[in-house]
Order: structure tokens, then sequence, then C-alpha cells
């Protein structure tokens, strides 16, 4: 009963709220990264969600869009703006998603939406984390995030998909709220976003 109506009620009203009482620091980034990113402060990308449905996820733009000589756009780390840095830290670039979270695109929890391009190279285990919406936070963020391989990650998101209860969710949003407060796993060690997904073998569950 939850996982098929409580869970979206919930997450309707979760982030309705969620956006009223967080709407200061909305604002106050929003006007921040206007001006670090030359009027670009929102960044949307399309994303699987449930039963791989393509929608557009909206985060806080983090790095700006200079490029080289070629016209070729700079490693990220050359882009991560300094308040794009902050914001990346303390989590503030998921703020938008809430808007997702109301749309019925997303989920509070479930697992991270990831790139279109990577629908061809999930076997068949890893592809049950498209059965639900994909969240905002989930069972992998607070298990390692970014610091995590991508099996141990996928692993992770088709274990609480296996899982989910009203239970899990509560302890998954608390956990979520302590990762941000001692900032683990933003990204994978040595890069400012994970590496990239190459795939796994098909059968390989």
């Amino acid at each position: 009963m939850y996982k098929a109506f409580f869970k979206r009620i919930i997450d309707f009203f979760a982030a309705f709220i969620g956006l009223i009482l967080l709407s200061p620091i909305f604002i106050m980034v929003t006007m921040g990264l206007y001006f670090a990113n030359a009027g670009k402060p929102f960044f949307f990308q399309r994303r699987p969600g449930r039963k791989e449905e393509i929608f557009s996820i909206i985060k806080f733009k983090t790095m700006n869009d200079k490029k080289d000589l070629s016209g070729n756009l700079l490693p990220d780390a050359d882009r991560l703006t300094a308040i794009g840095s902050f914001v990346r830290k303390t989590s503030l670039d998921e703020i938008p998603q809430l808007i997702n979270v109301l749309k019925g695109d997303m989920s509070l929890i479930g697992p991270r939406p990831l790139l279109v391009q990577y629908l061809p190279l999930y076997n068949d285990h890893q592809k049950r984390r498209h059965e639900i919406r994909p969240g905002i936070t989930g069972w992998a963020q607070i298990n390692g995030r970014n610091a995590i391989s991508w099996e141990e990650k996928f692993n992770f998101d088709v274990w609480y998909v296996d899982n989910l209860s009203f239970a899990l969710d509560i302890k998954i949003l608390f956990l979520t709220i302590k990762k941000v407060f001692v900032r683990e796993g933003i990204s994978a060690d040595g890069h400012v976003t994970i590496t990239p997904f190459i795939g796994t073998e098909k059968n390989n569950n």
C-alpha cells in the first residue's frame, strides 16, 4: 500500500512544503549562480525515470560553459565555480529537483536517475532500478554515493527496490541529512564527479 499509493502522496506534500521552506535559499542560490554562470543558474538534462520513461531533471548549474581554443568544454574541475563548489558540497544543487518530485517525475527517495546513454549498458539485474521512480537521495547515496563503484551502487539500488518501505525511507532521509553535514562521498577519489559508467557483462547478476 505504501509503495503503490502513500509514497506518492507523501512525496507531493513533502516537496511542496520543502520548496516553501527552502525558498529563501533557493532564491539566493539562483541569484548567485545567475551571475557566476552568465545568466544560467539552472541545469536541465534528460534522464530515465520509472519504466525508463525520459524526463528533464532540474538542478542548480555548478559549472560554467567555458571552452578551450578549439571550442571544446574545459575539464569539469576547471569549470566548477567557487559558488558552484559550495553548492555541490552542501548538496544545495539538488533543491530544484523538488519540482521534479511535484511533477511526479521523481520521488524523494529512490535510485538516482542517471544518464540516458547508460540505458543500453545495464544488465537485467541493473535494469530493475527503473521499476520505481528515481529519487533525490537513496540507499546507494547513504552507502557511499559517488565514492563507491558502479556495481556496488546498482546493487544498493536493486536492494532498495526489493525492500522499499516507509521505515526504510525515513531511515534514508535522516542518514542523508547526516551525510550532507559531514559531506561524505560527494565525488569519486580524484574526480570532481564520478567516472562514467562503461557497462558490465549483460548476464552478470
